[in-house]
């Protein structure tokens, strides 16, 4: 990931509804949830939804799916671990047991 794009992701996640919806996405899992349950389980209205779901998904954080006439939303894990990567590599100029408790934080423990 370069500057840009990380700078297009930390944008879409600075707005409060879309952080709301990404996390509801990482939260559903790699199956992802239908675009007008996302809309009902956030209390927000369609159109709105759509909007911020476009944000999320040119940041490269979340990805879209057809199921039928559905339209399937779920996190874009390799977006997330990109912008990670990005935000960290160059984390504690050679002092990796500095960054252990941002590592251990974000490992799933599912």
């Amino acid at each position: 990931m370069d500057k840009k794009s990380s700078l297009a992701a930390l944008a879409a996640l600075g707005q409060e509804t879309r952080l709301d919806v990404f996390r509801l996405l990482v939260m559903a899992g790699p199956e992802g949830i239908p675009a007008g349950e996302i809309g009902e389980r956030l209390g927000t209205v369609q159109n709105t939804t759509s909007s911020h779901l476009k944000v999320l998904v040119q940041a490269g954080l979340i990805k879209a799916e057809r199921d039928g006439r559905t339209i399937r939303y779920a996190a874009d894990m390799t977006g997330f671990r990109d912008l990670l990567a990005f935000l960290m590599e160059d984390c504690c100029d050679g002092a990796p047991e500095l960054c252990r408790p941002v590592i251990d934080a974000v490992t799933c423990r599912c």
